[in-house]
């Protein structure tokens, strides 16, 4: 089970996560909607630099110019980006043009049945699509701490067989099987669910995230 620890903001929490176990960590730059996870580049850029070679760094941006996402991969050195936005297909097509060795995840914000539809036009610009939950009220489009219907997300699963599924939304150590075994994805993403008090994140909490998702891989 793929296991990425979102909202990394300091090179030790990045440590603590590939430590723990984690295949990926989240670098959220480029900021368009309400959040208190993101950093600059250039601080991306040294905590991706300080993961082992087995830990992938994911910039996750609400950027959709073509431009300046160019400048931010080049700027931290990251070569796999997490669209977080509503970009335009023709946009990540362009992007796959420009930097064709990229590694891209397109978000998806699983609000009804009818969102299923939503990914048809990424499929085959992507590597894989993350189902994540919004919170409109507050200008969330992650990282909200809420889920959201795991029955649609199966549905994503099974429409979209050749594409990697990484679930979100809400997730901790306490839901997390629950959640693999209904969607079946190919990986989990958390980040509100691994904070402590002061926004960081809490060690014992990535630890048993972690714990649960890879135990019910062997399960």
């Amino acid at each position: 089970m793929y296991v990425k620890i979102c909202g990394i903001r300091r090179s030790e929490d990045a440590l603590l996560a590939a430590q723990c176990g984690a295949d990926a960590v989240g670098l959220l730059v480029g900021q368009r909607h309400n959040s208190p996870d993101f950093i600059s580049a250039a601080v991306a850029r040294d905590i991706s630099r300080a993961l082992p070679p087995s830990v992938e760094a994911v910039l996750v941006t609400h950027i959709e110019e073509i431009d300046e996402l160019e400048r931010l991969l080049q700027q931290s050195g990251i070569t796999t980006v997490q669209l977080h936005s509503e970009i335009a297909p023709s946009s990540v097509g362009g992007l796959r043009g420009r930097l064709p060795h990229l590694k891209i995840f397109k978000s998806v914000s699983v609000i009804s049945a009818d969102s299923v539809a939503y990914p048809e036009a990424f499929e085959q610009l992507v590597d894989g699509f993350v189902l994540d939950s919004v919170n409109v009220t507050t200008d969330q489009v992650g990282g909200t701490g809420k889920t959201h219907d795991w029955s649609v997300s199966r549905q994503f699963v099974i429409r979209y067989p050749e594409v990697p599924i990484i679930l979100a939304g809400g997730l901790n150590s306490e839901n997390v099987r629950s959640a693999i075994e209904r969607v079946r994805p190919f990986g989990v993403d958390v980040n509100s669910g691994t904070k402590a008090a002061d926004g960081f994140k809490d060690p014992r909490k990535m630890e048993a995230f972690i714990a649960q998702a890879k135990h019910e891989q062997s399960s």
